[in-house]
């Protein structure tokens, strides 16, 4: 099975491993520091084996990269991982700010369906069914979330479910919040939190998540 170190250790930011299995341009690896698209978190990027990923993708429990062409990569050829460090930390600030968000408005505003959500380098996003103008209640979660972010608490992260690969954070004042994605330490790395809202249909309202550079 797949060693998933950035569960282990989100900052490493590069690894010395083997190949797993190759198939043309798909390549897996015996453990990895790639995070592959879950939860609406994107992928890392980055090199392997000196080649571009192209993409990462999960699947029965493995991550699949896509390299180019002539990777010229072959099944236990020792082979050097690095990510893109700048936009994994970015990814991981804006994850746990979005996941913060959300936790308030299911706190503030029970019974609230969440419809979607995804988290990219520049912004993360919370889709709700909603009619009302979410606006109305960002003076309250933005103010509590930057609580929180100020507070510089430790984030716990660990399994509730190491066999099926199920984990959750953990701060004072929540309750264990299932999450498979990468996180910061302590909420004070993830910075000025910031809200805008964005109208996208009938019933529809949107959470646009950003924090301070």
């Amino acid at each position: 099975m797949l060693r998933k170190v950035f569960w282990d250790d989100p900052y490493l930011r590069e690894l010395d491993t083997k190949v797993n299995a190759v198939e043309g341009d798909l390549v897996t690896l015996t453990e990895t520091i790639f995070f592959a698209f879950s939860g609406g978190q994107e992928s890392d990027t980055g090199r392997i084996g000196g080649c571009p990923v192209l993409d990462a993708r999960t699947h029965d429990g493995d991550i699949l990269y896509t390299l180019p062409d002539d990777h010229g990569l072959a099944p236990g050829d020792p082979v050097h991982l690095e990510i893109d460090w700048a936009r994994r930390y970015r990814l991981m600030r804006l994850h746990f700010a979005a996941e913060i968000v959300l936790e308030l408005v299911y706190k503030h505003l029970p019974g609230i369906e969440k419809i979607g959500a995804h988290i990219a380098q520049d912004k993360a996003r919370i889709d709700f069914a909603m009619d009302e103008n979410i606006n109305n209640h960002f003076d309250l979660l933005s103010g509590e979330a930057n609580r929180i972010v100020d507070n510089d608490m430790m984030i716990e992260r660990a399994f509730s479910d190491e066999a099926a690969g199920r984990r959750y954070w953990k701060i004072e004042g929540f309750g264990e919040v299932p999450c498979g994605g990468t996180h910061v330490k302590r909420t004070g790395e993830v910075g000025a939190i910031s809200l805008k809202r964005k109208n996208i249909g009938a019933g529809k309202e949107r959470i646009e998540v950003f924090v301070s550079e």
